[in-house]
């Protein structure tokens, strides 16, 4: 009889209580998440009803009701137009080399600020290297156009002191230098706050695994790839998908301010830039909603694609 009772009470414990009930046990912790549901719904999940325009000629004086429907029209305007393959060239090659350039740099950042074992020099290099993402595009964007001026540009200056050129060179008018420019200053100014997530994941792992393999003989380098590499992987493939995710978002504000002159269009157009310009400068709504509609399509594709196969590692999002 107490057999039959203590296995009822054992099958009682492994039901799993109702949604209400771990909701009322949990509620401040719901609560906590609340707030950024509600943000996310309302800026995120609400607006795609704009999305409609991509296939009407919306108008602003008939609204979404009145607008007449016009299928793929933008669709097929958007691809047939003269600047469609230039766009995306620009686009995919400056996502490229911001995930093949910016995407290692703060894990190699985190790597390199483990092994200093000065608290105060590690404190210090750590708050230098997270201070620029706390600055906004415009004060970075007139930061490096001062550096780069052909008057006083501290760039120019030093490389006439050493003799490396003549005459100062405008840096912003040359399409040649613009991707670099582009890429280092989105490197310099987010490499330090995205190695805080890695220096975290370095922090939980265990200790004695150095020890052990120091004790055999291995040296930093080893130790970094067969014991901290392996350890935070989970970690960096979880970014690596979320970045491959957003490859298409190529930059917005950093190329709207450092590639202002016309001169860098052929260079610095992409697909952010061309669906402000088109959409808000030449109020072509629906054909700019059609161009940003693609965007996010193969945004999908790419992260949906990057998760499977990222699957295969056990690492997955879903």
């Amino acid at each position: 009889m107490q057999n039959t009772t203590h296995r009822v009470t054992i099958e009682k414990s492994k039901v799993k209580p109702s949604l209400f009930k771990r909701f009322g046990r949990q509620w401040d912790l719901q609560l906590m998440v609340l707030p950024p549901l509600l943000f996310i719904f309302v800026f995120s999940y609400i607006p795609m009803y704009g999305v409609l325009m991509a296939f009407q000629d919306y108008s602003l004086f008939e609204g979404f009701a009145g607008s007449p429907w016009v299928g793929f029209k933008h669709f097929e305007m958007f691809f047939g137009a003269p600047e469609f393959w230039t766009v995306i060239r620009n686009t995919v090659v400056i996502s490229l080399l911001k995930l093949l350039i910016g995407f290692p740099a703060p894990i190699i950042l985190a790597l390199l600020l483990n092994e200093v074992r000065n608290r105060v020099f590690k404190k210090v290099v750590q708050t230098i290297s997270y201070l620029p993402h706390f600055l906004s595009w415009v004060i970075v964007s007139g930061f490096v156009m001062s550096m780069l001026s052909t008057e006083n540009g501290s760039v120019n200056m030093l490389l006439q002191n050493l003799n490396l050129i003549k005459e100062p060179i405008n840096f912003l008018s040359l399409p040649e230098y613009f991707w670099t420019i582009l890429v280092t200053t989105g490197v310099w100014k987010e490499i330090g706050f995205a190695s805080i997530v890695y220096l975290a994941a370095i922090a939980g792992v265990d200790p004695h695994m150095h020890e052990a393999a120091a004790m055999d003989g291995a040296g930093k380098l080893r130790q970094i790839f067969s014991i901290t590499l392996p350890a935070i992987l989970p970690v960096i493939i979880v970014f690596l998908i979320l970045a491959i995710g957003n490859l298409l978002s190529a930059g917005f504000e950093d190329i709207l301010l450092l590639g202002s002159n016309p001169v860098l269009r052929d260079v610095g157009d992409v697909l952010d830039t061309y669906v402000y310009r088109t959409g808000i400068q030449n109020n072509r709504y629906s054909y700019a909603t059609a161009a940003g509609l693609f965007k996010s399509l193969l945004g999908v594709l790419l992260l949906v694609g990057a998760n499977y196969a990222a699957r295969k590692s056990g690492n997955s999002l879903w």
